[in-house]
């Protein structure tokens, strides 16, 4: 008997090694001596992308946003569909919306040449969406590094967990809090609106159906933006410098001229006027709060240690 509890020890010790194994901590040197060239390689490829098309910036941002909050920053949203799964590409917040693809392709291109098989694709991304930030004005942070690919996607899931530009703020609230964001979290980084471009379909509502708009803004973007048709017109989220990572966009919404109804939602009388308010009139305050979400954010449910994998081309599994 005394042999079995022995045995029933060692089996579950062992359990709690691989457990732990299974998820280790991010670390920001996480690959100092097995890749040393990650970081400039990335930032290099970044900042070239940007330099041909100053749109890349917000949506490399975006790619990050939308693969963390489904099923975690596992780069799922790089896959494409394939015969066992239909992936994230197609759904609805990412369909024909999505952009940058190309740009991660490249960079991991040149990783794979300085360090074959050892830089995931989600650790690329998440330095791509920092970088971006910072080139284009707004703070910087470390990034946690260490994640790993997941092996499939789900269109299904990211419908369900992008938060939508319809959503009021309640449902914004609840989106957040369901990857472990709080509400200063999802102020903050809304703020990542102030670069980036939006299409017509997304804020046609807004402009023709909401109260909480300013008047001769929503009769401008009319003229552009019909009831039907025009659906991918786009419009800059931040009216002045939708290329420079500021605090304009909070600004906005305190002249009621959120491009999205889910921007303005964060000014319209609720908990969260505040806090638009302070960044509005805080840019330090609003860079140090959004550095600080996108370290939490970074941080949803990555896959380390022996799960996943990491993945060669970041639209398929090997």
């Amino acid at each position: 008997m005394a042999s079995y509890y022995f045995l029933l020890f060692v089996l579950l010790a062992a359990t709690e090694l691989s457990e732990a194994g299974a998820k280790k901590k991010l670390s920001s040197d996480f690959y100092s001596s097995s890749c040393p060239e990650l970081l400039p390689i990335v930032q290099k490829g970044v900042i070239k992308a940007i330099k041909n098309e100053s749109r890349v910036g917000a949506s490399l941002l975006r790619l990050h946003f939308h693969d963390c909050f489904v099923n975690g920053c596992d780069a799922s949203i790089l896959l494409d569909d394939t015969s066992s799964f239909i992936g994230e590409k197609t759904a609805a917040p990412n369909n024909n919306s999505a952009r940058g693809f190309n740009v991660i392709d490249d960079i991991k291109a040149k990783v794979e040449k300085a360090c074959s098989g050892v830089v995931s694709c989600a650790d690329i991304l998440a330095l791509a969406a920092r970088d971006s930030v910072a080139y284009l004005g707004g703070p910087s942070w470390k990034v946690g590094l260490g994640r790993r690919d997941s092996t499939t996607a789900s269109r299904a899931d990211a419908n369900n967990s992008i938060p939508a530009p319809v959503l009021n703020l309640t449902a914004l609230k609840t989106s957040f809090a369901n990857q472990g964001l709080s509400v200063k979290d999802l102020v903050a980084l809304s703020g990542g609106h102030t670069i980036g471009l939006a299409r017509c379909i997304t804020f046609r509502g807004h402009i023709y159906n909401d109260t909480d708009i300013n008047a001769s803004f929503a009769q401008s973007l009319q003229s552009k933006c019909p009831r039907s048709g025009n659906d991918d017109l786009l419009e800059p989220l931040d009216l002045q410098t939708p290329t420079h990572f500021d605090n304009l966009y909070f600004k906005n919404l305190l002249d009621k001229k959120g491009l999205l109804h889910s921007d303005q939602e964060l000014f319209n009388g609720g908990s969260t006027d505040k806090l638009v308010k302070k960044y509005a009139t805080d840019t330090d305050a609003f860079f140090k709060a959004f550095a600080k979400g996108m370290v939490k954010m970074s941080k949803i449910k990555p896959l380390t240690g022996s799960q996943g994998q990491i993945r060669i081309n970041c639209r398929k599994v090997n």
